[in-house]
């Protein structure tokens, strides 16, 4: 399965799997593990005795580990691109439990887990149990988790583009567990020396999303894919079994089989071209205001002639999540308070039409004369 869906129709390069990413993250999992230990500080957290397997932590480690192995089992095909159209509503986080859940992989860790069940990972990855496995489930699942370490520094390299690059080893030098105050609760936080990794980090996954997850050609491209998987009714099944039947090459040998417009264009790359888009950060009130302009388009140009894209991510969760920086001088503070700028990124919210070339400039024309910013 690509790692970056139908990317690799844009960036050439990128060709690498999400295997290749589980991978990646389970080896930084234990880094980070390796890292929090070494200055648990009263955390509870056991030293890792400097292999997988031995010293008091080793348990905690390999549990980690297999958790990082397996927090993507249930992305669907073509990953990210078409992930709303699972059935019964579930997602893809679902779909990862209920095949860590299945028979086979209970079998595998009961033959090679070494003490490790499948349900131990399962519960880290919905949040952990004790005080010790909520710590651990943040090295997976949280705003300085391996997972966003790993695909940025790996999508930026087989992309070709140095937007994800940022200081990984010093940021890996710098995190510690650190008890959260108002709360009691550990988290990873970090020494005031990283703050300025973090910032790299949050800036190369901002500039990653803008120019290259939301791609103006690969939003079209996905615009395409669901449009195509819709009017045929597929849906991902939520039936674990059924699912593993589905993946990139079924899908991509039934586009090309397909005499669907929406199927010729992705397999074709005869995509609708851009015939609008709005700034690259609306104001809840700018979005708003530009959905409400699209039923009147639809009407005048039909529903089926136009392809709308909605961009929206927040550039990170730190000020949220409470992600504390440990001074010099022993007090804490928040990462969102610590870093001079992070707090002036804004929400990434962008609207793009596309529509077939024929009504590109008509539509165009009226959405200019109907927006101003």
């Amino acid at each position: 399965m690509h790692q970056l869906g139908l990317t690799f129709l844009v960036f050439p390069g990128a060709e690498h799997s999400r295997f290749s990413h589980a991978l990646g993250a389970m080896h930084l999992a234990g880094r980070v593990y390796d890292a929090l230990a070494a200055r648990a500080g009263g955390a509870p957290l056991p030293p890792a005795g400097g292999t997988a397997a031995g010293g008091a932590g080793g348990r905690e480690r390999r549990l980690v580990r297999a958790a990082a192995l397996l927090h993507d089992l249930g992305h669907a095909p073509f990953s990210h691109s078409a992930e709303e159209l699972f059935e019964n509503g579930i997602d893809h986080e679902e779909m990862t439990r209920r095949l860590i859940a299945t028979p086979e992989v209970a079998a595998a860790f009961a033959r090679f887990g070494d003490g490790l069940a499948s349900a131990d990972v399962v519960r880290l990855l919905q949040g952990g149990g004790d005080a010790s496995e909520r710590l651990l489930a943040q090295i997976v699942s949280g705003e300085l988790d391996v997972d966003k370490m790993d695909y940025l520094l790996r999508d930026s390299l087989f992309c070709g583009v140095r937007y994800g690059s940022y200081d990984l080893d010093r940021l890996l030098d710098t995190l510690l567990p650190i008890a959260d105050p108002a709360t009691a609760e550990w988290g990873i936080g970090l020494e005031e020396g990283g703050v300025h990794a973090v910032e790299a980090l949050v800036l190369a996954r901002y500039y990653m999303f803008t120019q290259v997850y939301f791609n103006v050609t690969g939003k079209a491209l996905e615009l395409h894919l669901n449009a195509w998987l819709m009017e045929i009714g597929m849906r991902w099944a939520a039936d674990p079994a059924a699912f593993l039947g589905q993946d990139d090459i079924s899908i991509w040998s039934a586009m090309r089989d397909s005499p669907s417009l929406h199927a010729r264009a992705v397999v074709l790359r005869e995509h609708f071209p851009l015939a609008f888009e709005t700034r690259e950060h609306l104001s809840p009130a700018d979005k708003e205001r530009f959905e409400a302009l699209l039923p009147e388009l639809e009407r005048r140009f039909g529903a089926g002639n136009l392809l709308v894209s909605n961009s929206a991510k927040d550039p990170h969760g730190l000020a949220s999540s409470r992600v504390l920086v440990r001074r010099y001088d022993g007090t804490l503070e928040p990462m969102a308070e610590a870093s001079q700028f992070i707090g002036h990124l804004a929400r990434i919210e962008r609207y793009r039409v596309y529509t077939p070339a024929a009504l590109r400039a008509e539509v165009g024309a009226a959405l200019s004369a109907r927006w101003a910013p």
